[in-house]
């Protein structure tokens, strides 16, 4: 089968490469805030659907995200996940994992939202109280780097994606840490 014989519902115009370099990273320092400029790779393979339990059917895209500094071209993220939608239930899920030893499963709604140009606005969002979009991390991470909660939106369609993310950590005895992510994507 064909990518085009699944629902990839407001998911299917992330399937493909996508290449950015106006990406801003603000992230905590022990010192203050750094703000890294970067560069990365978005890689969306579509997998199909899946079924869970006989009665949930997912369709799934894996990725693959690698983001260098512009300043030595050095990786300093690397993720690895994958993006769901659920169309009976109207959800938009992403897992997603770094070598941090840090997991999170964020969801959201998704009604058809899209901007003036068409394009649909996708947004997910997880934190350690939430009830079902959890947040999980290794006891070292919880003690010195704990994540509290994320959220991230995109807006895809065109040949175009923009993503910003949002990631609420305590660490380096700084409650609360405000860590942003933002870039403008094209599809290669």
């Amino acid at each position: 089968m064909s990518e085009n014989d699944f629902d990839y519902g407001p998911l299917t115009g992330l399937i493909g490469v996508w290449t950015g370099d106006k990406g801003m990273d603000v992230a905590p320092e022990p010192d203050g805030i750094e703000n890294n400029p970067y560069y990365e790779t978005i890689t969306y393979t579509a997998i199909g659907d899946v079924k869970n339990a006989e009665e949930q059917v997912l369709t799934a895209l894996h990725y693959l995200q690698v983001v260098q500094r512009k300043s030595n071209d050095k990786v300093f993220h690397h993720q690895t996940g994958y993006w769901m939608w659920d169309a009976a239930a109207g959800t938009v899920m992403h897992s997603l994992q770094i070598p941090r030893a840090v997991s999170v499963l964020a969801g959201g709604a998704y009604n058809g939202e899209t901007n003036d140009a068409g394009q649909a606005i996708i947004a997910v969002s997880a934190s350690v109280d939430d009830p079902n979009w959890k947040i999980i991390e290794s006891p070292f991470m919880a003690q010195k780097a704990s994540t509290r909660s994320f959220g991230q939106k995109i807006i895809v369609g065109d040949g175009k994606m923009s993503y910003s993310q949002t990631t609420l950590v305590d660490i380096y005895g700084k409650k609360e840490f405000v860590h942003t992510d933002e870039n403008e994507l094209t599809r290669s």
